[in-house]
């Protein structure tokens, strides 16, 4: 088994990755888009490296890599990209709202490079969880709080559902039942609404 060790928060450590895996003859046959964190609070209080790195991490990696892999799967006719969305990708969320905006690119670059490339027989799916038992929350500043213990998914099921949904070609997953209806009763309610929502829920865990 090989292992590479790169800083994907860095701007050259996508290159440096790739590289890598280049300088040891390896094709890569799915790529799984999990790197990213997330950060509550004002956005006006919180540091701007802080975020602007959210933003290169959960965006611009994401973006580097997928463009490295993807002509040689193309060129293969063969391939699968999953990329870590989340249920925060369907509506603004304050207290968090660069991480939540860039959840929304993450599903937007997704379902359309799921377009581009469904007759070039490469698959892309783009991954939503909600809260799931994994570093992320502490990292976030939600993992010891009650509402994240009441709705936090174990990650085997959320990593279960991502793989089946790009086994099966799916351009969106929910991962979890309650997700999914609050993913999907996000489509029905107003956009004011929906942020006020969301905010609420942000101050809760707090």
């Amino acid at each position: 088994m090989h292992v590479f060790a790169a800083d994907l928060a860095d701007q050259a450590g996508p290159d440096t990755l790739i590289a890598a895996i280049a300088a040891a003859a390896l094709p890569v046959d799915i790529l799984v888009n999990n790197a990213g964190f997330g950060a509550r609070g004002d956005f006006a209080e919180l540091d701007s490296a802080l975020q602007l790195g959210m933003i290169d991490l959960n965006c611009r990696a994401l973006v580097a890599l997928t463009h490295a892999v993807l002509p040689q799967m193309i060129a293969r006719g063969s391939g699968g990209i999953l990329n870590l969305a989340s249920v925060a990708s369907f509506q603004p969320g304050p207290w968090m709202a660069v991480y939540y905006a860039s959840k929304a690119f993450v599903l937007s670059f997704s379902e359309a490079l799921h377009e581009e490339v469904k007759g070039k027989g490469v698959r892309v799916a783009a991954l939503c969880p909600g809260p799931t038992r994994t570093e992320f929350a502490d990292v976030a500043g939600l993992g010891d709080t009650a509402l994240f213990e009441r709705l936090a998914s174990d990650p085997a099921a959320v990593v279960r559902d991502g793989l089946a949904a790009l086994a099966a070609n799916r351009a969106v997953k929910v991962s979890g039942a309650l997700n999914f209806a609050m993913a999907e009763g996000i489509r029905f309610t107003p956009r004011s609404i929906a942020r006020r929502i969301a905010g609420s829920l942000q101050k809760a865990r707090g």
